[in-house]
């Protein structure tokens, strides 16, 4: 129950910060309403909330093993979101970015 606890944190945190970041991109590089960057802001402030959560005590193998989730993570909203389409090196080194979050997070601890 826990490395599901901790993937679907990891999800929330992927969500919160690449939709933050869009969500300022939008109102910056494509003259979007202002207001879109405040909801930005915000966002990414939950990121940090959110990622506080995992269950692993350390902060940097966390923030290290969420880079990977962040990776895979942009370029799935890139092809829902803005219609990106990954070549098939975009999606190897996402999925190799993946099993590093799960030897990171998941594996054996002495």
């Amino acid at each position: 129950m826990t490395v599901l606890r901790s993937a679907a944190l990891f999800v929330l945190a992927a969500l919160a910060e690449i939709g933050g970041c869009w969500l300022i991109w939008q109102s910056v590089r494509e003259s979007r309403p202002w207001w879109l960057a405040g909801l930005g802001i915000l966002a990414l402030g939950g990121y940090g909330f959110v990622a506080a959560f995992q269950p692993d005590s350390h902060f940097g193998r966390v923030l290290a093993a969420y880079g990977g989730v962040f990776v895979a993570g942009s370029l799935i909203w890139g092809v829902v979101v803005d219609g990106f389409r990954p070549t098939r090196y975009d999606v190897a080194g996402a999925l190799i970015c993946l099993v590093g979050v799960g030897v990171i997070m998941y594996g054996p601890r002495r």
